[in-house]
């Protein structure tokens, strides 16, 4: 029976089939809540009208996800954080993996993953995950993530930039559904 249904019904993953997300290098990431419903809270106007200046107002569930997103290097010791916001539906973040001296190349690959990338996620949205059950506060996540290795100095720049920016342009979008950033 396995072999009747062996990778016919399976989703092609998201991630570079030839890259190492245990290796060094800088990770463009966002996270979705299911249906992306704006569980972390609400874009506020800071400032005058005439400029892009906005912050958010974090609910309960979204100042855990915002302390769980710091708390990330204290569990994964090769993890450096950088630019990230919490949005009402959703995360943008760009992750430092730090091992110099990593030698071991290991191209991506189905099946349990550890001290990579998707067991740094994978903790990360547990943790809120297991902060709302406990608390009784109603919440999901869309099954998968997005990322983007970060190839160069612009594209480093750029999604800082963006994800600086992403409040202000929240509001700006009349509140409509975030895209991701596409290079």
């Amino acid at each position: 029976m396995e072999e009747k249904f062996k990778s016919k019904y399976r989703i092609p993953s998201s991630r570079l089939s030839n890259w190492d997300y245990g290796s060094q290098g800088l990770y463009y990431i966002t996270i979705c809540t299911k249906d992306r419903i704006k569980y972390f809270g609400d874009i506020c106007k800071n400032g005058l009208e005439t400029q892009n200046i906005a912050s958010i107002r974090l609910s309960d569930i979204g100042e855990k996800a915002n302390k769980n997103w710091l708390e990330i290097p204290n569990h994964f010791a090769f993890i450096e954080l950088d630019e990230f916001v919490i949005m009402p539906n959703h995360i943008h973040g760009i992750l430092f993996i730090n091992k110099p001296e990593k030698e071991l190349w290991e191209i991506n690959k189905f099946g349990i993953q550890s001290q990579n990338l998707a067991s740094v996620i994978r903790g990360f949205k547990a943790s809120v995950k297991t902060f709302a059950t406990k608390n009784n506060l109603e919440f999901s996540w869309q099954p998968r993530y997005h990322d983007r290795v970060i190839r160069n100095e612009q594209e480093y720049l750029n999604i800082r930039e963006y994800i600086f920016n992403n409040p202000g342009q929240w509001l700006l979008k009349g509140d409509i559904d975030d895209h991701l950033y596409d290079l």
